[in-house]
């Protein structure tokens, strides 16, 4: 009963008394007298009327049962899902019981279970600042090995980098008193090994330097022997001791003696045993 064909009316009854009753209003219109009287009238519209109305009404009626029909299947449906939603509703409250019965018996463990936790992240941030303390107490004891060792190689630096400059300064003044000896063999072979003994302290980054002669007078870079305050357009002479970097850093002055001053000789050499400042 739910396919549309099931619901069906015959047809062949109505239009079987629409064309009696059409075939009624044309005998009657075709056998009465003209103009038709009022009853003729009446009887051939009323006929024809209701011809047309037995045409349609099996139309009619099986609209109304397809309409039916149409009612009846959307209510099964929604039937089924209503009752699958019973269903679904009764599982729903059972597992709600469930939940509820699980919360229950698992309330003490959970609680126990978040109390451990709380004492294992205590006792891991207690860890945690030892353990940090502990570092910054190596860090500091580092830092102050490190500290006493610059310091020691600082020292040790100063030391060694004083014999080397007094070295230096001593085989310079060797080279300008074979220089003045008037043996020129004696001071070329002086003047290499002078060389020789520059090039290795170079090497460590100690460089000695010498003002040429006739050279302008640079208050940096030049100390004048016998002259508290040269004049500013002065001239280097010749140069007594020489003047000394360390690793691009001067850390002496070359020590010169001016065209104009007038210091003995003597007195000048004696300043080529000058240590390092």
């Amino acid at each position: 009963m739910n396919n549309a064909s099931d619901w069906k009316i015959p047809k062949w009854p109505f239009l079987s008394a629409n064309v009696a009753l059409l075939a009624v209003a044309a005998a009657v219109a075709g056998k009465a007298a003209h103009p038709l009287s009022p009853v003729g009238t009446a009887v051939v519209t009323g006929s024809v009327a209701l011809g047309a109305l037995l045409g349609c009404l099996p139309y009619i009626l099986e609209y109304r049962a397809t309409k039916k029909l149409l009612e009846v299947n959307a209510l099964g449906t929604v039937a089924a899902p209503l009752q699958d939603l019973k269903t679904y509703s009764a599982q729903i409250a059972a597992a709600t019981d469930q939940w509820a019965l699980v919360q229950d018996a698992t309330k003490g463990s959970a609680e126990n279970t978040a109390a451990a936790a709380r004492e294992i992240v205590e006792r891991m941030a207690g860890e945690i600042r030892e353990f940090n303390a502990f570092q910054a107490k190596l860090n500091d004891s580092e830092k102050g090995a490190l500290r006493l060792e610059v310091e020691k190689l600082r020292r040790t630096e100063g030391e060694w980098l004083q014999v080397v400059v007094r070295i230096l300064d001593h085989i310079y003044a060797l080279h300008n008193a074979a220089a003045r000896s008037g043996q020129p063999e004696v001071a070329e072979q002086i003047g290499q090994f002078q060389n020789a003994c520059r090039d290795a302290a170079r090497r460590v980054g100690l460089t000695p330097f010498a003002a040429a002669p006739e050279e302008k007078y640079d208050g940096q870079k030049h100390r004048v022997h016998g002259v508290e305050n040269p004049p500013a357009e002065a001239v280097v002479a010749e140069t007594l001791a020489p003047g000394l970097t360390f690793q691009g850093r001067l850390i002496r002055p070359a020590l010169v003696r001016l065209l104009e001053a007038s210091a003995p000789a003597a007195e000048a050499e004696s300043q080529l045993s000058l240590g390092a400042e």
